[in-house]
């Protein structure tokens, strides 16, 4: 936040020396010179009488002002500063725990199948977190514990038999995306390992700037994918380069949005699903280093921020230097689970705070507009929009609901709100039936859908069952008319890929008219809609539509050292964009995959996917806490 002027005007070794205990004499010359500093002020007397009683009253005022000043120094220090000094213990401790790790260096048998691998590899991670909590007993009743949290789980986060699915054909789909995601991190750990993301057609690697000098995304993005699949060896490469090469130090402008759902998620997935120690305390570390963007007159973080400095500031394309609805509104999930594992509740308290301000705001129609000034906390633009800009707010309005074990009422109040303004203000039917999700420009209606906006039918499909009861097949039947439009806008195109924006004007019906909107970069709200709709209603379609996504990509997007984008779904003759983008890693593949799995693969009844896809765990507060209760009795 903001200081007083007067904090300013004090040096380095004046605010240290507010600390120190002041000898008499220093007192008694320092009392001298605030009678001084009176003896100049105009009407004061100087006599040798002394100071008259209001005199006196006037100078016991001052002096209770700079006690005051001293010991209330310590509350206009920024956040982090705080945060440094009340838990630099608790990280140290963590910093130092030895990570516990299964030795990359293990000798397999001859001929060892994968599966023995995958076997090894997760009995070795059951003895990683059975030895990260063997103090359990001992610890603070603030201290996370992952075998309480592995027992809180209704089922085994990998299923029966790893998500096998029985039907050989779905099998075989299956192992074709798996050699897809081996083929991308192979080729990316070639030509481009360490760097964030792989350029296939010049074969080397693109660091970019969304990141501020962290390196390494696609690796982060691939921990969670590369486990579930059973990629044994390329998990383990990519462990050991978190371990000795993810340096957090940097200084740059990085995207507070693009670090948390990509880094800090993907950290934390990949310690829910392992329980390794790196994973979590790396997490931790870079989540205390995105906490000065919220120091703000509202709280509403800042867009861009310096991890290094802790400087933070808005983007320069963002209109009067507001803050994103998608971005500042797509921290909950993440945030919560830092407290969790922190045990430091300001990362809570930082997007509540978020949700405090939203929910006292007035909203135009019930909508939440894109732009928000971190300032005055005043909506700058009313442009509503479900894809870009706004898109994933909503998402984790009802995933934070999902994902406090359906205790967040909040949460659920907010989403199924602005679910009727969506509802009574953006969706509309097509002349030829699709019923699609336009924007609003302060009342005006763009007919335009953005890919991005694509994920909004898994989205409702996983809300249906809490909707009012009434309600709920209704919000099943727009979720699966939502994916059946996306679908279209992948069929009526020359790839059977579908365009980032597709239009509902001029005769048109869910194709770009655009040229600039006729690309496609390797997305995934598509698949992610399919793979959510097949888990709730197992209609064989999803799977078919699934089925030939891949064989678009295989055919359009593959090439020889990698995937790339294309520049225009509707042209044979196809352009590569010389990017393998490190979400098609993280969501692409990973939705594909889940898709031709059987559903006991992270399971929803325990798992959310964050907006890059990161499994994070539902938190089972009252089983956490009745665990600890039985711990404590049995080791009493």
């Amino acid at each position: 936040g903001t200081k007083p002027a007067f904090f300013h005007l004090l040096s380095r070794e004046e605010r240290l020396s507010q600390h120190r205990v002041v000898p008499e004499k220093t007192l008694k010359s320092h009392v001298s010179k605030v009678s001084m500093v009176f003896r100049k002020l105009p009407g004061v007397s100087a006599s040798g009488m002394g100071l008259r009683l209001s005199q006196k009253f006037v100078f016991l005022l001052f002096l209770s002002g700079l006690v005051t000043l001293c010991f209330g120094a310590l509350f206009f220090l920024p956040d982090s500063v705080r945060l440094k000094l009340t838990t630099s213990t608790k990280l140290k401790s963590l910093s130092r725990k030895p990570s516990v790790s299964h030795e990359a260096t293990e000798e397999r048998l001859a001929g060892g199948k994968a599966q023995e691998d995958l076997t090894l590899l997760r009995s070795k991670t059951e003895s990683a977190s059975e030895k990260s909590t063997s103090s359990d007993h001992g610890a603070t009743s603030d201290t996370f514990s992952y075998k309480k949290f592995k027992r809180c789980l209704l089922r085994p986060p990998l299923g029966t038999d790893d998500g096998k699915p029985s039907d050989p054909k779905t099998n075989e789909r299956r192992e074709k995306v798996k050699e897809m995601m081996k083929f991308a991190w192979d080729n990316y750990k070639r030509y481009a390992w360490g760097k964030n993301e792989l350029q296939p057609l010049t074969r080397n690697g693109h660091i970019g700037n969304m990141f501020g000098g962290l390196r390494g995304a696609s690796i982060i993005d691939s921990l969670d994918t590369l486990y579930i699949m059973g990629l044994v060896e390329e998990y383990n490469d990519a462990k050991d380069w978190v371990q000795t090469s993810l340096d957090l130090n940097s200084n740059g402008e990085a995207s507070l949005f693009e670090v948390n759902i990509r880094y800090v998620g993907g950290l934390l997935s990949a310690y829910y699903l392992t329980g390794e120690e790196l994973f979590k305390n790396k997490a931790v570390e870079l989540g205390e280093k995105l906490l000065p963007a919220f120091n703000t007159p509202t709280g509403i973080p800042r867009g861009v921020i310096n991890l290094g400095s802790g400087t933070s500031w808005s983007w320069g394309w963002a209109s009067a230097g507001s803050s994103i609805l998608a971005e500042f509104g797509t921290l909950h999930l993440e945030f919560v689970h830092l407290t969790e594992l922190s045990g430091n509740p300001i990362y809570t308290e930082k997007v509540m705070n978020i949700r405090k301000l939203l929910n006292k705001i007035e909203k135009p129609h019930g909508l939440y507009p894109n732009f928000l000034s971190p300032v005055s906390g005043n909506w700058v633009q009313h442009h509503v929009s479900i894809g870009g800009l706004g898109d994933s707010f909503y998402e984790y309005l009802i995933k934070s609901y999902l994902m406090s074990d359906k205790t967040d009422d909040d949460a659920k109040k907010m989403y199924y709100s602005a679910l009727e303004a969506i509802e009574a203000n953006l969706v509309q039917k097509s002349p030829g039936g699709l019923t699609y999700m336009a924007e609003w420009r302060g009342g005006i209606l763009d007919h335009k859908m953005g890919h991005l906006a694509c994920f909004s039918g898994g989205m409702i499909g996983i809300g249906a069952d809490d909707g009012a009861p009434e309600k709920r097949q209704h919000y099943l039947d727009l979720a699966a008319e939502i994916t059946h439009t996306c679908h279209e806008s992948y069929t009526r195109s020359a790839t059977k890929l579908g365009p980032e924006a597709f239009r509902f004007d001029s005769g048109a019906e869910a194709t770009a008219t655009r040229l600039s909107d006729r690309y496609y970069i390797l997305r995934p709200e598509v698949i992610e809609s399919y793979m959510y709709m097949w888990r709730l209603t197992h209609d064989p379609k999803y799977r078919e539509w699934g089925w030939e996504a891949v064989q678009a990509l295989e055919e359009h997007c593959r090439v020889e050292s990698g995937f790339s984008g294309i520049r225009d779904v509707y042209t044979l003759t196809v352009s590569h964009d010389n990017m393998q983008q490190s979400f098609f890693l993280s969501e692409t593949l990973k939705y594909l995959y889940l898709l031709f799995s059987d559903d006991d693969l992270l399971p929803l009844e325990d798992w959310v996917f964050n907006t890059e896809a990161h499994p994070l765990p539902i938190v089972r507060k009252s089983c956490l806490q009745d665990e600890a209760t039985q711990d404590k009795t049995v080791s009493e």
